[in-house]
């Protein structure tokens, strides 16, 4: 039996990282992997425990066909290795961080995704965006306005395969809804 690609995606300062490694535990009990992405920036960069690469070392792998999923954003490359088409070979569930704008071709290449919508009120969310102190006011705006958007345009889609999880509240009630999702429960509010 093959494993599900599970795909968490929400916007900068929803708060995936910590989501991530709350969850990292429990998720190895499931035999689930949580994939290291491959990112066109510096290892000593603030955020998730990626694997920093310079622009041309990113662009030779995506040559060689390293990745099993790639794209391009906020000038930065992204790409999640090849390795996992082998575990979900293999039956494993894997869990990536993944791309808003990248999720149609995603699900085109696994067509049984399941996705983790990781939404945060936006209050809350802009509190963490001003704290984190890496865009302007203007540029946060911007960033809320966009993130609105999306998520109104992926809820109305009304997917079966999308679970949505409010990271608003305590980390661990994030952390038991998305081993709720995970396990195929029903989303926990």
């Amino acid at each position: 039996m093959a494993g599900r690609l599970i795909y968490l995606i929400g916007p900068s300062g929803s708060g995936k990282d910590s989501l991530l490694d709350g969850a990292r535990v429990r998720l190895a009990e499931r035999d689930c992997r949580i994939v290291r992405r491959v990112i066109t920036r510096s290892a000593e960069a603030v955020g998730e425990a990626a694997q920093g690469v310079s622009a041309q070392q990113f662009a030779e792998r995506e040559a060689q066909g390293a990745f099993a999923l790639s794209w391009h954003a906020n000038g930065l490359s992204y790409g999640i290795p090849r390795e996992i088409d082998d575990w979900l070979a293999a039956g494993q569930d894997v869990l990536v961080n993944g791309s808003r704008g990248h999720l149609p071709q995603t699900r085109l290449r696994y067509p049984n995704v399941l996705v983790l919508l990781l939404t945060v009120d936006q209050a809350v969310l802009r509190q963490r965006l001003l704290a984190r102190g890496r865009e302007t006011v203007g540029e946060i705006n911007d960033r809320l306005a966009r993130n609105a958007c999306f998520s109104n345009r992926v809820l109305a889609e009304h997917d079966p395969a999308l679970c949505v999880i409010d990271n608003s509240g305590p980390l661990e009630r994030t952390v038991e809804c998305l081993l709720a999702c995970v396990d195929g429960q029903p989303v926990c509010a």
